[in-house]
């Protein structure tokens, strides 16, 4: 029999044979739309069998003054180059610029009743429950023509509060960031796990993003990311790409990251390696054959490796340990910092790992990294704070700023003595 999709349109045979007693549905493999179908006898009866329809598509929700509104302060808020838009009741709305936090320019302290109106009309019905049942929740927001935006919805004890996180319409290259050769070899691995990490907002997405764009202009394989929003959206060129949304395409990041090895893919993205399981599954999927790249919250390379072994059962880490110095490729550890005349640039510390590291790693002898680090430099290696002192002296970077953002500070004070670095400003704070 023939079946019409009230849809989209699209029409197709059906078998009765195939059909169970009772009505069903099936969906339309246009569109997905569901398409009631009566149940085996009705069909067989031709006098008995109702006409065939589909219910029409959900009716989109209206556009309320809020939608302008937060249009109104997203658009100003990309026009000032900040970063993030935060608003939050009875608080005037601010940005992030340059990493310090500003007032929006001509917008008064919102309510908590205004903050819910500015939202409202962009938050999608799935994510408005969520709010309701845990009081925050995440999702990716888009305004055509200008940018789209990573939303997180939250509560607190003045009322809703949202932040945006702009991720540009236009792909960050390998270029714009000036990526290393020894960091770009790293998208040319056939296999492995190679990973970028830092704190939150220091730009691994866009590192990321950049690396990604890498290997879509120069490979031919078939990559999946997994990501929690989905932030820069990547079309296929030299591959093929699948972007999966968790909560959205697939229930969460293990799920979907099992899933991808029935997908035939060649390299995995994991835009949050966030558990135990998802740490475990990514590093079989690395030693399996497959390229992968993922993120955490480190802020040094031998602390990742520390933080990824710590997280077994002590019963575990012996062969945790074993699997990480086998599979491991390479740690890219950044920072943002203050870029001189305005804007922001990452300091990197890169560690590519070398036979001698995955000794290192399997003897539990991961704090002698550091020296790896710094004597590594013609194979590409690099430390935080040798980094700072590029910046510092390409004048990207002022001294104080780097200092402020230095985890070893003692130590970038001594190579700022060793290059000449004026720090009579110390003295003086």
């Amino acid at each position: 029999m023939q079946v019409q999709c009230g849809n989209c349109g699209f029409s197709g045979m059906f078998d009765p044979a195939r059909a169970p007693d009772h009505a069903f549905t099936i969906k339309c493999p246009k569109c997905g739309n569901a398409i009631q179908m009566p149940g085996r006898q009705q069909m067989q009866n031709p006098a008995e069998q109702a006409p065939l329809q589909t219910p029409p598509p959900p009716t989109p929700l209206p556009v309320r003054p809020g939608a302008a509104r937060i249009n109104d302060l997203l658009r100003t808020m990309v026009d000032l180059k900040a970063s993030d838009l935060h608003v939050s009741s009875e608080c005037t709305p601010m940005v992030r610029k340059d990493g310090e936090m500003v007032p929006v320019p001509g917008w008064p302290p919102l309510s908590a009743n205004d903050v819910k109106d500015l939202m409202r009309p962009i938050t999608p019905g799935r994510n408005r429950e969520q709010f309701e049942e845990r009081h925050d929740t995440d999702y990716a927001y888009e305004i055509e023509g200008l940018a789209r935006f990573r939303v997180n919805l939250f509560r607190d004890r003045k009322g809703p509060g949202t932040v945006f996180r702009v991720i540009p319409s236009k792909i960050i290259t390998a270029e714009d960031l000036n990526l290393s050769k020894e960091i770009l070899g790293l998208c040319r691995l056939p296999k492995g796990l190679v990973l970028v990490t830092g704190p939150t907002g220091s730009g691994k997405s866009t590192t990321l993003c950049a690396m990604i764009d890498y290997i879509n202009r120069t490979r031919k394989d078939h990559l999946i990311t997994i990501e929690d929003p989905i932030e820069f959206v990547h079309e296929n060129k030299g591959c093929l790409i699948n972007q999966r949304e968790v909560h959205e395409h697939t229930g969460s990041f293990k799920a979907a990251l099992r899933a991808a090895l029935r997908e035939d893919p060649d390299i995995v993205y994991i835009g949050e390696m966030r558990d135990l399981e998802t740490i475990s599954i990514a590093i079989e999927t690395a030693e399996t054959g497959h390229l992968v790249f993922g993120t955490l919250h480190t802020s040094t390379a031998p602390s990742t490796i520390d933080r990824i072994i710590d997280q077994f059962p002590g019963d575990k880490q012996e062969q945790i340990r074993m699997m990480l110095s086998e599979s491991l490729r390479g740690v890219i550890c950044q920072m943002l910092c203050k870029k001189t005349g305005g804007g922001r640039v990452a300091a990197m510390e890169v560690l590519i790992v070398t036979h001698s590291v995955s000794n290192l790693i399997r003897e539990r002898k991961t704090f002698q990294i550091q020296s790896i680090l710094q004597t590594g430099k013609s194979l590409g290696m690099c430390t935080m704070n040798d980094s700072f002192i590029d910046l510092v002296k390409q004048r990207k970077v002022t001294p104080e700023e780097a200092y402020d953002k230095a985890i070893d500070k003692a130590g970038l004070l001594g190579m700022y003595e060793k290059h000449g670095i004026d720090t009579s400003w110390l003295n003086k704070a």
